[in-house]
């Protein structure tokens, strides 16, 4: 749903700009983070609709930082989608398990990127 609010989490700035370019041409309002505490810090003063999570980041990881976003009042409900590029068997339901709403490998693919976080924004949260 262009318009929407995204951050996206990610230590790898061409990661992030790839995703970025691709999702503001879309429509979307997209902001970033360079790793987990930078994101607890962009989200105090900004509630988005979707977060896209890298697993992988020095520090916290993805899958701690979607933990301690899920058992935060303010931020249990937003959809998070986990994106990673080190894919390895298991790494979906870990991602699910922690409490992510989706899970996309990486690289991206520029050309369905944009519709697929539609399809999770389209979606209640509840029954992703």
């Amino acid at each position: 749903m262009p318009g929407e609010t995204l951050l996206i989490v990610d230590d790898n700035p061409v990661n992030t700009k790839l995703a970025s370019i691709t999702l503001k041409v879309a429509g979307y309002d997209v902001h970033s983070a360079g790793d987990a505490y930078e994101a607890l810090e962009v989200l105090q003063t900004l509630r988005p609709a979707l977060i896209l999570m890298d697993l992988q980041m020095p520090g916290m990881d993805g899958l701690t930082l979607t933990r301690q976003l899920r058992n935060d009042p303010d931020q249990r409900d937003v959809r998070i989608i986990a994106i990673t590029s080190y894919a390895m068997k298991g790494d979906e339901e870990k991602a699910l398990a922690a409490g992510c709403d989706g899970y996309i490998p990486k690289p991206i693919d520029t050309r369905t990127f944009a519709e697929t976080i539609a399809g999770y924004l389209s979606t209640d949260r509840a029954s992703a």
